[in-house]
């Protein structure tokens, strides 16, 4: 019996979550226990009864250790889409589940605010207002631009959802071509041929060994001089050392949500860099989270006491 084939009726093992069950609004009232990975963990006894793990979406790294401890474990829910920092933790037989669609509109929003907000210069606005000065000048429009959506699944498609209404033009790469339903989807090995069209790249790819270090001086060097580089994948996925190359050539423009190293440390290039704006990892971190994760705590606890296969699972032991 694999982990995401439970019997029905079969007595739970211990769930451990980061939200009490009442506030999932269901399924019934289970052997949970509560850890929001603040403070100590749970005792020992409790973690060797734990069967399904919810990692807390704040402290993960914090929980990762803990999979070792669990000699029970056969499923660990991650709250993130990418489980890249989860894979070196999981113990072998263990299901992994990730959290698709829970970061959807929450990244896709940040990608887009970051995009106008580059455009339309409004860091050097607040700049200007924190100095008290009216600095009038002509900005740049996202009407009427190319924009390439580099990672075209869930997360771009979110993405496009709220371009459609800019008047813009929006294409799309994934690992492999395909038709979508709003038209062509190109593969990665067309980047070449893309990138010196467009005015805008949004990063939206999962960190894998394809993806680390995607953006280097190659990719770079095809952009278009004037082109924006949004990242709201992960901050690997683009060289650092060859993108401050270019910015500080004033040849091109970031918004970035992830770098690399993360957090930035203080006094890094990259703060200061030109034509640069920097968010703290703050994509899937807003109001839009919790009713998504607490949706997907409670169809997939459903799931697992049902005895039902699981949902968004990455990992499944034999497969």
């Amino acid at each position: 019996m694999s982990p995401t084939d439970a019997a029905p009726g079969r007595p739970p093992g211990r769930i451990l979550l980061p939200y009490p069950v009442e506030q999932l609004g269901g399924p019934p009232q289970t052997a949970a226990e509560l850890w929001d990975g603040g403070g100590e963990p749970p005792p020992q006894r409790v973690l060797d009864e734990v069967e399904f793990f919810v990692l807390p979406y704040l402290h993960t790294s914090a929980a990762l250790p803990l999979l070792a401890r669990m000699a029970r474990l056969r499923v660990v829910q991650s709250l993130s889409a990418g489980v890249e920092s989860v894979l070196p933790f999981l113990p072998p037989g263990v299901t992994l589940c990730n959290a698709r669609g829970v970061h959807d509109a929450s990244t896709a929003e940040l990608a887009v605010a970051l995009v106008l907000a580059s455009l339309r210069g409004l860091p050097g606005f607040v700049r200007a207002q924190d100095a008290g000065s009216w600095q009038g000048r002509p900005v740049h429009s996202l009407a009427d631009r190319t924009v390439l959506v580099v990672g075209y699944g869930a997360i771009g498609a979110a993405v496009e959802d709220r371009l459609t209404a800019f008047e813009c033009t929006v294409r799309r790469v994934a690992r492999t071509a395909r038709t979508g339903p709003r038209g062509p989807v190109h593969a990665l090995a067309d980047l070449p041929g893309l990138l010196p069209r467009a005015d805008v790249v949004v990063l939206t790819v999962p960190l894998t060994e394809a993806t680390r270090g995607l953006v280097d001086e190659g990719f770079l060097a095809a952009m278009k001089d004037g082109a924006l580089l949004v990242n709201v994948a992960r901050g690997a996925v683009v060289d650092t050392a060859a993108l401050l190359v270019e910015l500080d050539r004033g040849r091109l423009a970031a918004a970035l949500d992830v770098t690399d190293p993360e957090p930035l440390p203080p006094g890094h290039p990259l703060w200061h860099a030109p034509n640069t704006l920097i968010t703290p990892h703050a994509g899937g971190n807003s109001s839009a989270f919790l009713p998504r994760a607490h949706r997907l705590i409670r169809t997939q606890l459903g799931h697992w006491l049902a005895g039902e296969r699981l949902d968004n699972v990455v990992v499944a032991p034999g497969a």
